[in-house]
């Protein structure tokens, strides 16, 4: 056992974990919220900032891409922190990286670099890997039983800096006016703050550190540092059926989501809505993506993982039909909207929850950056590709096209399901001496 895991307070007593267990929620509930709060106020405006820094239209949306990109980069270097160090250590650093990163935003506004502007932004995603992987940490001590819950407090958290951030982006602007720096550009001195007050609060609150703590409470023989590696997480995901089920639900639906809901206020536009109109649609997706959370996650625990990312499969699924066929039906793309922002949160919840049933503990960490990276990268991907096909071909192909993404993945699900079926029969077959020798 590392020196870092000694010093790790184990709880003497059942009572003693389960407050531990709350204390651990309730700091990680806060940072999230202070986490989304900072990431919504400077995205509200970054497209805005960066037509203005490059003077083109065609290369604003390299920003938003940029933070995705850092995201997915920084998803493994972090992991990899986490698993020697513990959550703590990732979780402040990536807040860091993510406040420098928005500091860079600012100094690029005021020089007028769109090299610096995407620099910064893709620094600014590593305060989204951070809220990411906050979920995860949530399920570091939390009971079997109730690991789904856990994960979806922390992820219905992020619903109040979502819709707050927007909303504060306008003031956060005025407040520079005076100091020499664009206005589009004052959001992001603001996020810088929200994120070094997240990462205070994380490395002063969050003691003892939830991995170390499980890992101490985990028996002996899982306690190897070889065990914790990159490598044993990539090799434990593809030694696990229910863990590869798990990665694909996780990339597939919010490849989904991020495809459908970054074209969806073109199309909105297009057929004549209004800018209030567009901002009440996306507003009832987020609160789909997250005030719904909770649910999901009961609804995981009770009903099994599996049962879930059936369920995200059929949402997704009913999003893509009703908001590909809309065409000028407002109401129509704002439910296909709303569902496709539950069906998200049904394929994060489950899926976060299923990969962390299904790796062992030591390797949970190097696996849950894995996710995280595959889902980054390929939402990346997919949201590239989604102005493409819009392009060329429309609206309606691009939710075709997001709707057979699931095809894959409910296949996978059906499959699963019934190897476990088959394997718990095979279990439960009275066993001789003959068979138990043999």
């Amino acid at each position: 056992m590392s020196a870092v895991e000694r010093q790790t307070a184990v709880p003497a007593d059942a009572d003693g974990l389960s407050a531990l267990r709350r204390r651990t929620s309730a700091v990680l509930i806060a940072s999230q919220i202070l986490g989304g709060l900072g990431v919504a106020i400077g995205i509200a405006l970054a497209v805005v900032l960066a037509e203005d820094i490059s003077g083109t239209e065609s290369l604003a949306g390299l920003a938003p891409t940029a933070t995705v990109t850092g995201t997915a980069v920084l998803s493994v270097p972090l992991a990899a922190l986490m698993t020697a160090r513990g959550r703590r250590p990732g979780l402040v650093l990536a807040y860091l990286i993510g406040a420098l990163g928005a500091g860079l935003v600012v100094v690029a506004a005021v020089v007028g670099s769109f090299p610096l502007l995407l620099l910064g932004m893709a620094a600014f995603g590593a305060a989204s890997s951070a809220n990411l992987q906050a979920r995860f940490a949530a399920a570091d001590l939390a009971e079997p039983q109730r690991r789904a819950r856990a994960i979806s407090n922390v992820v219905w958290a992020t619903t109040i800096g979502a819709v707050l951030g927007p909303n504060i982006a306008a003031p956060a602007g005025r407040s520079v006016s005076g100091l020499g720096i664009p206005e589009a550009a004052g959001p992001f001195l603001w996020a810088a703050g929200v994120f070094l007050l997240s990462a205070l609060l994380v490395a002063v609150l969050l003691r003892p550190d939830p991995l170390l703590t499980a890992r101490a409470l985990a028996p002996v023989e899982e306690q190897s540092a070889e065990a914790r590696s990159i490598r044993a997480g990539l090799a434990a995901v593809r030694a696990s059926a229910r863990a590869r089920l798990a990665l694909v639900t996780v990339a597939v639906s919010h490849t989904a989501m991020v495809s459908v809901m970054s074209m969806t206020p073109v199309d909105l536009d297009h057929h004549g809505a209004s800018i209030d109109l567009i901002g009440l649609v996306i507003s009832g997706h987020i609160a789909g993506m997250y005030a719904f959370s909770p649910i999901m996650g009961r609804l995981s625990d009770r009903l099994g993982r599996l049962s879930v990312i059936g369920l995200a499969v059929g949402l997704l699924a009913c999003a893509a039909l009703l908001a590909g066929t809309a065409g000028g039906s407002h109401w129509q793309s704002a439910a296909g909207l709303f569902l496709l922002g539950l069906g998200w949160s049904a394929g994060l919840v489950s899926g976060s929850a299923l990969l962390t049933d299904s790796v062992p503990q030591p390797a949970r960490a190097a696996a849950q950056g894995l996710s995280d990276l595959t889902m980054n990268t390929s939402a990346g991907v997919g949201g590239a590709a989604a102005g493409l096909i819009v392009a060329q071909a429309g609206y309606g192909w691009l939710n075709l096209i997001a709707a057979c993404l699931l095809l894959p993945l409910g296949a996978l699900a059906l499959f699963t399901r019934g190897r476990r079926k088959a394997d718990t029969a095979i279990s439960e077959i009275p066993r001789t001496p003959r068979d138990t020798d043999g």
